[in-house]
Formats: C-alpha cells, sequence, structure tokens
C-alpha cells in the first residue's frame, strides 16, 4: 500500500501498487499523447514558417528577375532607336550631300547660261544701236558717194583712182574714229588700204583689207590677187570696191571667198563687216570666260582640297558603321549572356521547389508560374 496526500485538504489516502501503476501508466500516455500534439503542432507551425520564407524569397527573386528583364527590354529598346537614329542621320547625310551635288551642278549651269544670254543680249543691244546710228549715215554716205562718183569721172582715170582712195581713206577715219585706217604704199603687195578695227573699249578684233578699182571693164584675177594680199597680211575679211561687177552679181555680194561691192554701198559694207568681227571676238570672249570657270571646277574637284574633304566625310562615315558595329556585337553578347543566366535562375528555383517538394510533401504550396507541366516554360502557358 502506499499514501498520498491530497494536495487540497491534506487528507491522507491509501492506494494499492496495481492502482498506482495503472494510474501511472495513464498519466504517462496521456502526457506522451500531449507531447505528440505539441510536435506535431511546431512541425506543422515550422513547416508553414519554411514554406511561407521559401515562397517570399522566390517572389522576391523572381519580382528582381522580372525588374532586371525589364531594364533590359528597356535598355535594348532605347539601343534599337538609337541604332536607328544613327541609321536616320546617316541616310540624311547622304540626302544632303545629293542634293548639294545637284544645287551646285544647277547653279554652275544657270550661271553659264546668264552669262551666255547677257552677251548675247549686250552685242544684240550694241549692234542694234550701231545699226540705228548708221542708217541716217547710210543715207548721207550715198549722197557723198554719188557726189565723189561725179568729181571721180573727172580727169584720167589714175588720178580720179588716186583722189577716190584718199577719200574713201578720210570717209573711214571720220566714220570710225576708233579704227587706225593704214594706207598701203605704191608697189607694195597687200590692196590699198589696211582698217584694224578696234572696239569702244579699246579691243582690236580684227582686220580688213581694202581694193579699189576704177576701170571699165571686170578681171576674175582682181580676187584670185586680193584673196592672196588677204593671207599676205592676216586679214579677217577682204573687200573689192568696183564700179563694174560680174554678170551674176548686183550692187554687193560674197565671190570666191572676198567681198565685191559698189562705191555706194561702201558705208554699209563696212558697218557690216565691223560688227561681224566685233561679234566674233565678243563670243570668244565669252566661251574663254566660260572654258576659265569651267577649268577652275575641274582644277577643284581634282585637287586635293576636295580630296580631302571627301576623305575626311568618309572617314566619318566609316567611324560610325565600325562604333555600330561594334555595339551590336556587344549587345548581342549581352543578350545571350542575360538570357543564358535567367534560363540558369529558373532552371535552379524549379530545382529548389522540386527539392522542398521532396522533403515537405504534399503540403508545400502550390506557387504561381512553377506549374509540374515541363512544357510550360517554354510554349509560355
Amino acid at each position: 500500500m502506499q499514501t498520498i496526500v491530497c494536495p487540497h485538504c491534506k487528507t491522507p489516502f491509501e492506494i494499492s501498487e496495481a492502482l498506482d501503476s495503472e494510474y501511472r501508466e495513464k498519466l504517462v500516455a496521456e502526457l506522451q499523447e500531449k507531447h505528440s500534439e505539441a510536435l506535431e503542432k511546431q512541425k506543422k507551425e515550422l513547416e508553414e514558417k519554411i514554406a511561407k520564407k521559401i515562397t517570399t524569397e522566390l517572389e522576391m527573386k523572381l519580382k528582381e528577375q522580372e525588374l532586371e528583364k525589364s531594364e533590359a527590354e528597356k535598355r535594348t529598346k532605347t539601343l534599337q532607336e538609337q541604332l536607328l537614329s544613327y541609321m536616320k542621320t546617316n541616310d540624311q547625310l547622304k540626302e544632303k550631300d545629293r542634293a548639294r551635288e545637284l544645287e551646285l551642278q544647277k547653279k554652275l549651269s544657270e550661271e553659264s547660261e546668264k552669262i551666255r544670254l547677257k552677251v548675247t543680249e549686250e552685242a544684240q543691244k550694241e549692234n542694234q544701236q550701231k545699226l540705228q546710228e548708221k542708217e541716217k549715215q547710210l543715207q548721207d554716205a550715198l549722197k557723198e558717194a554719188e557726189e565723189m562718183k561725179r568729181k571721180l569721172q573727172q580727169g584720167s582715170q589714175q588720178l580720179q583712182g588716186e583722189t577716190f582712195e584718199l577719200e574713201f581713206e578720210a570717209l573711214l577715219q571720220s566714220q570710225y574714229g576708233n579704227d587706225k585706217i593704214l594706207p598701203v604704199g605704191k608697189g607694195i603687195k597687200g590692196g590699198d588700204i589696211i582698217q584694224e578695227v578696234w572696239d569702244r573699249n579699246g579691243n582690236f578684233v580684227g582686220k580688213i583689207l581694202w581694193e579699189l578699182k576704177n576701170t571699165k571693164t571686170w578681171s576674175e584675177q582682181w580676187i584670185e590677187k586680193l584673196r592672196t594680199d588677204k593671207r599676205s597680211c592676216k586679214a579677217d575679211e577682204a573687200i573689192l570696191i568696183s564700179e563694174i561687177l560680174p554678170n551674176n552679181l548686183k550692187n554687193a555680194g560674197y565671190r570666191n571667198g572676198v567681198w565685191v561691192t559698189e562705191r555706194q554701198f561702201v558705208v554699209p559694207m563696212a558697218d557690216m563687216m565691223r560688227a561681224k568681227l566685233i561679234q566674233i571676238y565678243v563670243a570668244k570672249k565669252a566661251v574663254e570666260g566660260k572654258d576659265t570657270k569651267m577649268e577652275i571646277l575641274y582644277r577643284y574637284l581634282s585637287g586635293t582640297e576636295f580630296k580631302n574633304r571627301v576623305e575626311a566625310i568618309v572617314e566619318a562615315f566609316s567611324s560610325m558603321q565600325v562604333e555600330i558595329e561594334k555595339e551590336k556585337r556587344y549587345f548581342s553578347n549581352k543578350w545571350a549572356r542575360d538570357e543564358k543566366n535567367i534560363r540558369q535562375v529558373i532552371d535552379s528555383t524549379y530545382g529548389m521547389h522540386g527539392d522542398l517538394k521532396g522533403i515537405i510533401g504534399g503540403s508545400l504550396p502550390q506557387i504561381q508560374g512553377l506549374q509540374d507541366e515541363p512544357l510550360a516554360l517554354e510554349t509560355g502557358k
């Protein structure tokens, strides 16, 4: 027997050993059951804490990865926009170069046309004014020629010829004050009078050779002799003045390289020859100016300065192209590395999730995005 004192009333009780042993077993069983429940509860709490912690860490890592991916996409988009901007700038520069080249060619063509038109207009105005001024002089000259003809008919043919030659020299000198009238001496080959034509600006424009004949019959040998004299004195034009003309020629005309005219048409013929020589001189000067500008342009285009400018432009474009290629290669490699790292993180996350699921079991909560289907990531579903 065993005595047990009540903790409340302090009354002693005697308990048999069998009852004591049963009571102890029951108490131990209750304690073990409570302990097992406590352990099970702690285990569940621990598992929940671990699962929650893992879930939180996984969510944070996924958010960080999403953020990094978003930043990478933004950087990629920015670089693509910069690349497109570089390409657009490159195209614009090429287009500007083509436009400048076309504009330069257009301006050169316009300037050449302006110069040609200006020279032609000035020559036409000068000739028109000269013709108008000589219109009245022509009538006076015709009257003077008639009077001269009347006077020349007096006396011997030689005296009449010498008189007409002197009067003709005086006529040319009075009509064309800027020209030099040079008589050819007797017995000297080269016609009768050489007229050096000078324009109002003091430019020598050409030479006219005059031959005067005062006979009653026409000779074709005069033409051949005057042509020879023309070459000898290097004259631009040769004019034969005669009262007797060939049968097929009336008043004046061009015959075998020599001009033939009657005395009354001397002044109009001289005006025509002078206008012709001046126009040829102006045309030559206009062509010389055009050739000079074309030569300057050719020298510039074939010179070192133009070459250096083109080389500088080409080098700048080449450098831009090299930099663009470097950036393309760099970002291609970077994107490949980032994709590899993201793939490694995803694979590691799947592996860790599988390990935890194997340890904890079905109580591990399902995480969105970590499905068990192996094709979920590849198909994007």
